[in-house]
């Protein structure tokens, strides 16, 4: 509203007094009704009109009242039942219907009432004294006798109609309106969803779409509105999801998850038939989702192995440590020639059985996962270092790092093993000459590929469909078979995956980790929000993060951490437990924080299997309680390249 000649804004009260003193101006009797009948406004001609007392202006009077009172004083003509006829009139309003009406009153006078519904219930309605008007026609009709009664009843009910035309489309343009507006905000909504919602007709063009397919798969256009889908996705994708897609056309809905090979992305897909034909189209980015299933699943088949194999593997070395304590007795005897060398063997069969035990117990055992700001390229750079001299003089090592400066979220000590075993796996097949290259990229922003390729005669087919198997091996007597499945074991417990592949020149091993970079370290002095319910631990937390020259402040559950971060700005990194006081999570924490708020790392003592566990990875780091100085140290330690 504009400022009033004052300079100041007018007050509610003022716009009130405007409005009523406009609405009396107005020649038209005029009321406007609630949903529930009663009076929320009326003008000064609808009282001089009907003569009503002035209980009857005041608004939230009944429109039942209103009704009896003109009954009762006559404005309707005779009426033998007015409680009945007042009930009639009523049930009529409460359909809110659009309505043109004319009647002549007991005074002679006519009037027409023209009503209109309102968006949120209730009606307004417009009485217009037109007794004049109709005199007037009157009039013409007795001084036009030439004229045919005929054209002039038909003149009469056009006009009648016309009007009543009129309030039908002034109905019509008020509910166009709403509708304009319910699209509007339909259509607002899908939009802001992170997922791509599309319909696609009966010959597979798109009809409608919230432009967000490039956001669920990188590099696809956002402007799809007449587009084939095949055009859309590409002729890879298209291939993946026409299957479904002619059954969708079919009347058969699915669900169903594939991999994008242009963006490495992991895509769900739901197709609903529509009755005229098209398919109706969901589809989400569900990468990360699938990472923490794939970690949960590989440690729940390691403890199931755990379960299995512990038993086996305790009675085993009971037996190997019976077998080398023997052996020791017999090679203090005085033995025949030729015995001696029997022993020795025994005893070194019996050290590598103990040795495989202990590798079949790192598969198995209880491995945490624990990923920590690392330098890759440091990493690598230090594998070349520790691989080089295992190698044969003749056989090369190349490591190529084409991955960007900066930390990423690994578990340094169990990758750098598996590029290890993986050297070693490459070395044995190559033999006394070759070459060995491991290469590392960030692919498409989701996962950090390995590769390792050698120039050996590559894998059997049998290695390529078991290699990753436990115990499998193509070694003979000299392998374990374990040297692969540990590496895949890692991959797996880390949420990627392990592939083997042969090249035109030898062997592939490819590995894909979750690309997470690491959260930027806190400055010395930097505000941190630490939030944890156990007051005892809160209190040893922060006495080691003030140590390190951190200021901090204090929350014990979600509510409180998030009143904290509106009223403190300054707060630029959190700390957070993953069970909190009252009914949110350290993981709704992170989610509501989201890429905009401060870098927040979550720590639990929840095993990795657990399924809080494993939706907390999907949103921020993880670190596994009890917490050192020292894994606090790791965590803010900037290892940056400069």
């Amino acid at each position: 509203m504009a400022d009033h000649a004052g300079g100041q804004p007018l007050s509610d009260q003022q716009i009130a007094a405007l409005t009523t003193a406009g609405f009396n101006l107005i020649a038209q009797a005029i009321t406007i009704f609630d949903r529930d009948l009663r009076l929320a406004v009326c003008n000064r001609p609808f009282r001089e009109m009907f003569n009503l007392p002035d209980h009857l202006m005041t608004p939230g009077t009944p429109f039942a009242d209103t009704i009896r009172h003109l009954a009762e004083t006559g404005d309707y003509g005779p009426i033998d039942d007015v409680e009945g006829f007042v009930r009639a009139r009523v049930e009529q309003a409460r359909t809110f219907e659009p309505h043109y009406m004319e009647r002549t009153r007991a005074n002679g006078r006519t009037i027409s009432v023209e009503g209109s519904p309102l968006p949120e219930g209730g009606w307004v309605a417009v009485y217009t004294d037109i007794s004049q008007t109709r005199q007037v026609e009157q009039m013409l009709r007795a001084r036009s006798a030439e004229l045919n009664d005929q054209v002039i009843a038909r003149s009469e009910a056009l006009a009648a109609t016309n009007r009543k035309l009129a309030a039908t489309i002034t109905a019509l343009e008020e509910t166009k309106r709403q509708l304009t507006r319910i699209e509007a905000r339909t259509r607002l909504t899908t939009e802001m969803m992170p997922a791509h919602i599309a319909h696609v007709d009966s010959a597979g063009n798109y009809t409608y779409s919230n432009r967000q397919l490039g956001t669920v798969m990188p590099g696809r256009p956002r402007q799809l509105i007449g587009r084939h889908i095949s055009d859309a996705l590409g002729p890879q994708a298209y291939q993946r999801i026409e299957p479904n897609l002619i059954r969708a056309y079919k009347g058969e809905a699915s669900v169903f998850e594939f991999t994008d090979a242009e963006s490495a992305r992991r895509i769900r897909v739901a197709f609903t038939p529509d009755r005229n034909g098209g398919v109706y189209i969901l589809s989400m980015d569900i990468t990360e989702e699938t990472q923490a299933r794939a970690a949960l699943q590989q440690s729940r088949r390691r403890a199931m192995a755990a379960q299995v194999t512990s038993g086996l593997a305790h009675d085993f070395s009971n037996l190997l440590t019976i077998i080398m304590g023997m052996q020791s007795r017999l090679a203090r005897m005085d033995l025949p020639p030729g015995a001696a060398p029997l022993v020795g063997a025994t005893q070194e069969a019996a050290r590598r059985g103990g040795r495989l035990l202990n590798r079949v117990a790192d598969m198995t055992g209880h491995r945490t996962l624990q990923p920590r700001p690392t330098d890759l390229q440091g990493l690598l750079a230090d594998l070349k270092l520790m691989a080089e001299p295992a190698l044969p003089q003749a056989m090369g090592l190349s490591v190529l790092n084409h991955t960007a400066p900066g930390l990423v979220m690994l578990d340094a000590g169990m990758l750098q093993d598996a590029l290890l075993n993986l050297i070693l796996n490459a070395r044995d097949a190559c033999g006394t000459s070759g070459q060995i290259t491991v290469s590392a990229h960030v692919a498409s922003g989701v996962w950090i590929e390995i590769t390792v390729t050698d120039t050996g005669p590559g894998f059997s087919p049998a290695a390529l469909e078991k290699g990753l198997a436990p115990f499998f091996t193509t070694k003979g007597g000299e392998g374990s078979g374990l040297g692969l499945p540990m590496a895949y074991d890692m991959a797996k417990l880390a949420g990627g995956d392990m592939r083997l592949s042969n090249t035109p020149t030898g062997a592939c091993v490819t590995l894909l980790l979750p690309y997470r970079a690491a959260p930027p370290a806190p400055e010395s002095g930097t505000l941190i929000l630490l939030v944890e319910d156990n007051a005892d631990l809160r209190a040893d937390l922060r006495d080691t993060l003030v140590g390190m020259d951190h200021a901090v402040i204090e929350a014990a559950s979600v509510d409180e951490a998030m009143a904290l971060l509106a009223d403190v700005p300054e707060i630029a990194f959190v700390l957070s437990d993953i069970q909190l006081e009252g009914g949110a999570t350290g993981v709704d924490l992170a989610r509501r924080l989201g890429a905009s708020g401060p870098p927040c790392v979550l720590m639990t003592a929840l095993p990795p299997e657990n399924p809080l566990h494993a939706a907390a990875l999907r949103h921020a780091t993880v670190l596994r309680k009890p917490l050192t100085a020292a894994d606090l140290t790791n965590l803010f330690r900037r290892e940056a390249a400069e």
